[in-house]
């Protein structure tokens, strides 16, 4: 997505009276990339322009500790703000490259030494377990942290296996032709309960955790006695158990959302007080695993 930053400059030695001000068009998308100690940059074809910030950090990692609230803001950070004009169109390595592409020459280089930069970070997490977070607020309140189905000590939306049967969710058919509707989700024992949120999906009166008997490894989906039914936690007429003693490890997501401002920026005879520079493509990803305490 492109964005057009319409920046209004003041010709500094001017004072910035009213008519002093004149506007630039910086026609770069909304999102920036990121290589090497570390270097935050968007480039643009006809003409081929591009805007860097350079600030003193070893990597991108030094953006990625959140708080408790899943958030991370830098303060100001010194840095380097560059906006250069070239003969050709850049390629997609030029500014993470050991060597300047010699197929390129900058016909300009306006450098702000003296410009400051806040950094700021989002977490998002998810289980990916094939229903979107909005439609994991069970009771419909808008809080996702309060929706724990299992009671195992994760919320439904960073909770892989919702109803805590060792059957990962996205296992039980919750919205079987993908449209973000959970109406029609898999319900085998018709109880009016989806599987996915049902601790004894068959109505056998066994927990599915607890239909195991081959093999006590916390997966009743490989424990089939009939194999024309399928797995003995959907065949009601088997009720034969292993009670179950752990949850199954969980996966969590992680997808971090960085977003850079620039202030004081000082080039040649123009200055800007602030630029939104955008935000970091693609997001930097991650994820964490726990293992809630059985109940």
């Amino acid at each position: 997505m492109r964005k057009i930053f319409t920046v209004v400059f003041c010709i500094a030695l001017l004072g910035c009276s009213d008519g002093d001000i004149i506007t630039v068009e910086l026609d770069f998308d909304d999102t920036f990339d990121q290589c090497g100690e570390l270097v935050f940059y968007k480039t643009k074809q006809d003409p081929s322009e591009s805007l860097s910030i350079e600030l003193n950090f070893s990597n991108i990692n030094s953006f990625l500790n959140v708080d408790d609230d899943g958030i991370y803001m830098s303060g100001e950070l010194p840095v380097t703000f560059n906006y250069r004009t070239y003969d050709a169109t850049l390629p997609n390595n030029y500014f993470c490259s050991d060597v300047p592409s010699s197929a390129v020459t900058i016909l300009s280089d306006e450098e702000s030494s003296d410009s400051t930069a806040i950094v700021s970070t989002l977490l998002i997490e998810d289980d990916n377990d094939g229903i979107s977070a909005s439609n994991e607020d069970i009771d419909g309140d808008g809080n996702l942290d309060n929706d724990d189905t299992d009671g195992d000590g994760l919320p439904n939306y960073l909770d892989f296996d919702d109803d805590g049967d060792n059957v990962p969710t996205v296992s039980e058919n919750p919205d079987p032709n993908n449209d973000g509707v959970l109406s029609d989700a898999q319900d085998t024992d018709n109880d009016g309960i989806p599987d996915y949120l049902d601790s004894d999906d068959d109505g056998d009166g066994v927990l599915t955790r607890d239909e195991e008997f081959s093999s006590a490894d916390q997966n009743p989906t490989n424990d089939i006695d009939n194999a024309s039914i399928g797995p003995d936690y959907l065949n009601d007429l088997f009720s034969e158990s292993v009670p179950a003693t752990a949850f199954r490890v969980h996966n969590i997501q992680q997808t971090f959302i960085i977003s850079c401002t620039v202030s004081n920026i000082q080039l040649s005879n123009l200055t800007q007080q602030t630029l939104d520079f955008g935000q970091l493509s693609p997001n930097q990803t991650d994820s964490r695993t726990v293992t809630p305490d059985f109940n």
